[in-house]
């Protein structure tokens, strides 16, 4: 294919991401998509967002495995919630590229039969990492580059104020949750992902609550590190608490360590179920200043995030504010269209996704050790 053709894209999972960002994303470049089908567990949700975006009727399915049957385009975007590794697998195997949503997998045995399924290779695989396209993102690296790159990173400091999901899609106009789900359906899927959870950390429930918190969020914040100074090389402390949220919530977080060129890194992710919005920053320390990303909540594409610079050369600071228009969601889909058409790289492909399930599983082990909870599955065997 070439750089400028158009592609014709398949979504699967129509969802609270596919709603508020692919979607309207698609629409807005068509000049680079054709939105050819869809599948969602809702027959209802997938007829009215297939006529809302020209789907016709007959490319409109019930699930990922009956619309890779059915074949009539050239990439997928699998935006399903849970583990992505058996249906990436299904998609390269028939040669089709894939754009899916973190995480790539539960378990790194799922990661050993994407790659022997082809994935960095023929078909191709995009992790989505929307904050690695962002342009503030982009600034950070190309001046952390003039400034020696990893090498000069002393400390990277990371929290999020994740507030609950309901507070943060408060101003999003999505249809309300469909009616007319297969619970036995669902059910299938649930005990599915119960079987990876257990082949990945085994049954504790805190053990699976941190696991499930990294790999679905902090998984972000690790694809900044492994971008702009390589992935964590050591992980020393971790706590979570409190130890029994309320029913529905999710505990805190808190993961430092040690950087491979010999800085360190700290990470808090902090869930405020009613703080007034989303917040993440991200600063990067070195011997003359700071560099300090600034992330708005993820689903409002017209809120740009910031970089600011706090330079000390010479002992007089010296402050500088960076934001330029243009959402990473956006970005990162015209990045998958030049791996797709170009044979571009992707930021994350399998290796990069590969290392954060590790991480994530290294973050497990080392609660355990540290509190006696038990670790089973791969996380217990390092």
């Amino acid at each position: 294919m070439s750089r400028g053709e158009r592609l014709r894209v398949a979504v699967a999972g129509l969802g609270v991401i596919a709603q508020a960002v692919h979607l309207p994303v698609l629409e807005r470049r068509r000049d680079l998509f054709e939105l050819a089908a869809v599948a969602d567990l809702s027959a209802q949700r997938g007829h009215e967002l297939g006529r809302r975006y020209g789907v016709p009727e007959r490319h409109r399915y019930l699930d990922g495995a009956a619309l890779l049957d059915a074949g009539g385009f050239d990439a997928l975007l699998l935006l399903t919630s849970g583990s992505h590794g058996e249906l990436t697998a299904a998609a390269l195997r028939r040669g089709v590229p894939v754009f899916c949503e973190k995480p790539l997998a539960y378990t790194r045995a799922e990661a050993a039969e994407l790659a022997a399924a082809g994935a960095g290779t023929g078909a191709g695989l995009m992790v989505g990492y929307m904050k690695q396209y962002d342009p503030a993102v982009a600034e950070l690296a190309r001046r952390l580059d003039r400034i020696g790159g990893a090498g000069a990173v002393h400390a990277v400091e990371v929290t999020v104020l994740h507030p609950s999901g309901e507070s943060q899609l408060a101003s999003q106009r999505l249809g309300p949750a469909p009616t007319d789900v297969d619970p036995e359906r669902v059910r299938v899927l649930r005990d599915r992902s119960d079987e990876l959870l257990l082949r990945a950390v085994g049954a504790d429930r805190q053990v699976r609550a941190l696991y499930q918190i990294m790999i679905n969020s902090v998984s972000h914040d690790l694809s900044l590190l492994r971008l702009l100074t390589g992935a964590p090389s050591t992980v020393e402390h971790v706590a979570l608490w409190p130890a029994d949220p309320p029913a529905g919530q999710e505990p805190s977080v808190e993961v430092s360590g040690g950087l491979l060129a010999g800085g360190r890194y700290g990470i808090r992710w902090l869930h405020l179920p009613d703080y007034p919005g989303y917040r993440e920053t991200v600063t990067v320390h070195h011997a003359n200043g700071s560099l300090e990303l600034v992330f708005p909540t993820p689903y409002r594409l017209d809120l740009p995030s910031t970089l600011t610079v706090r330079d000390g050369t010479g002992g007089v600071e010296r402050r500088v504010g960076y934001q330029e228009t243009g959402s990473g969601f956006e970005r990162e889909l015209v990045a998958f269209h030049a791996m797709v058409t170009a044979g571009t790289p992707p930021r994350t492909g399998l290796a990069g996704g590969t290392a954060d399930i590790g991480t994530s599983q290294q973050v497990v082990r080392r609660f355990g050790a540290l509190t006696g909870s038990a670790v089973g599955g791969e996380a217990a065997t390092g």
